[in-house]
């Protein structure tokens, strides 16, 4: 198993567009992938877009991601790369 934290940077939070793409990004890999607010006990399964929206991920908020299976790595290397290119956004 994989973890990193990942800060939320993008200024409008893990919203529908951001969490669609995060979740067409964990449904490429075979890997299991959680997120886990760190100021709370609230946890998701990345590839799916309610369980993800549940989250409530604002700006600033700290998400522990934790990777397991077989393209761990490569699944948390490319999620770490979503946040921080800011989903594609601007600001």
């Amino acid at each position: 198993m994989h973890e990193a934290r990942i800060k939320v940077v993008n200024r409008l939070g893990l919203h529908a567009r951001a969490a669609a793409q995060l979740v067409r990004l964990a449904g490429t890999f075979k890997s299991k992938i959680v997120l886990t607010r760190t100021d709370r006990d609230a946890s998701a399964n990345a590839k799916s877009i309610l369980s993800v929206l549940a989250l409530a991920a604002a700006f600033g908020t700290e998400l522990l991601v934790s990777v397991e299976g077989e393209d761990e790595v490569k699944a948390l290397d490319d999620i770490q790369t979503l946040f921080a290119t800011r989903f594609g956004e601007n600001a």
